[in-house]
């Protein structure tokens, strides 16, 4: 890299150090509206390089950008456009680097797992389940590796909403390896019984089973680690969440609720669970929110209005965003072939995969954990 700039005129090399200082300065000024940071923040700037004719910005980003890519790079051509560039052509590159992010203290690390979000509410039927598979899909259509783990034992869904069936293949050292999906890696206590055999256990079952998937999971069996496994909790706050908050890594949670009251007393409940155990909660998801009559296109607040910005209010969190009562999520939740998936360009698609990115974001923003980067230290007497 010397050597070629030697040929270049002292005038221009003065200028272009002048104007790499300028541009990375107004970089700084950048906020990234999905981690609410500067966008030069957490070595999110990789470099600024300038010649005669080109101008190039690399950045680097914590999250999955393959949905948002243009909206970044035009946010970075737009702040720029204040600066005198010459004829210089601007060129963005961004990149995109998940790595792993803290949990909480005395949960040991999933391997092949980089971060664990949990999906909960504290009240069944709000539809939690199917907002996490439609979730799971928006991350992995913005380019993560992507896993799925149902937990709720009692009553798992997710085989059905993905459309997945059969079991997992078993191991010689009796791991097994998940099953796919849509591109994503899913695992369930409904692979390894019949569809309508009940699960009459007691707590310690429930919580051992629990364990078994997460850890005697093969997950990244194909030489790839998961940028993010989502969780999809059963209701309420028994066995499972207090076994998920003291044993498994969790780097995050989310609460799913509708505006009603009812709900949302146990949404609330949900919340007060994942302070006590120092889960960070990044937000609430309003389902069921409206309803549009297919008819007339009447809007209508069946469950009641408001309910989720007014919990978010008072425990200071942020409504990441509200998914319509719409048939077709329930029919193609159904059939196996969530929203994301079966109407991709929908508006609630959309919905989807913006509240995934605000997810993402707000957990790229979290300190790292290098934890796994570390060897182990052996002392020996000899």
């Amino acid at each position: 890299m010397l050597a070629l700039r030697t040929n270049i005129h002292p005038y221009y090399l003065r200028m272009s150090d002048q104007l790499v200082s300028a541009v990375t300065n107004q970089l700084h000024t950048v906020i990234d509206p999905y981690t609410d940071n500067k966008i030069t923040a957490n070595k999110g700037l990789v470099s600024v390089q300038a010649d005669e004719s080109k101008l190039t910005v690399s950045l680097r980003r914590g999250y999955p950008i393959g949905l948002v890519v243009a909206q970044l790079a035009q946010l970075i051509r737009d702040s720029l456009g204040k600066l005198d560039v010459g004829s210089r052509v601007l060129e963005v590159q961004i990149s995109q680097e998940i790595g792993s992010h803290s949990t909480q203290q005395g949960a040991q690390a999933v391997k092949g797992i980089k971060n664990i979000i949990a999906v909960a509410s504290g009240k069944g039927g709000v539809g939690k389940s199917t907002c996490s598979a439609n979730l799971a899909l928006a991350l992995s259509s913005a380019g993560a590796k992507v896993g799925v783990l149902d937990a709720d034992i009692y009553g798992p869904s997710q085989p059905r909403m993905l459309g997945v069936s059969g079991k997992p293949e078993a191991l010689e050292n009796k791991m097994l390896l998940p099953m796919l999906g849509h591109g994503i890696k899913i695992m369930s206590i409904g692979f390894l019984v019949e569809e309508d055999t009940p699960m009459i256990w007691r707590g310690p079952m429930v919580t051992q089973a629990l364990e078994q998937m997460l850890r005697g999971t093969v997950w990244n069996h194909d030489g790839e680690d998961i940028d993010y496994l989502v969780i999809d909790l059963p209701p309420g706050t028994g066995d499972i969440q207090l076994t998920m908050s003291q044993k498994i890594p969790v780097s995050g949670a989310v609460i799913v609720t509708t505006p009603q009251d009812i709900a949302l007393l146990d949404a609330k409940k949900a919340y007060k669970m994942f302070e006590k155990v120092e889960v960070p909660v990044y937000g609430i998801i309003e389902n069921m929110s409206t309803h549009v009559c297919t008819k007339c296109g009447h809007e209508e607040s069946i469950f009641g209005a408001d309910g989720a910005a007014k919990m978010a209010a008072e425990y200071n969190l942020e409504v990441l965003g509200e998914i319509p009562l719409e048939m077709s999520i329930r029919e193609l939740a159904d059939s196996g072939t969530p929203t994301v998936v079966a109407q991709s360009d929908s508006a609630t698609a959309e919905k989807y995969k913006n509240i995934a990115m605000k997810i993402c974001g707000k957990l790229s923003a979290k300190k790292k954990d290098f934890s796994g980067k570390f060897p182990n230290i052996v002392v020996e007497n000899s």
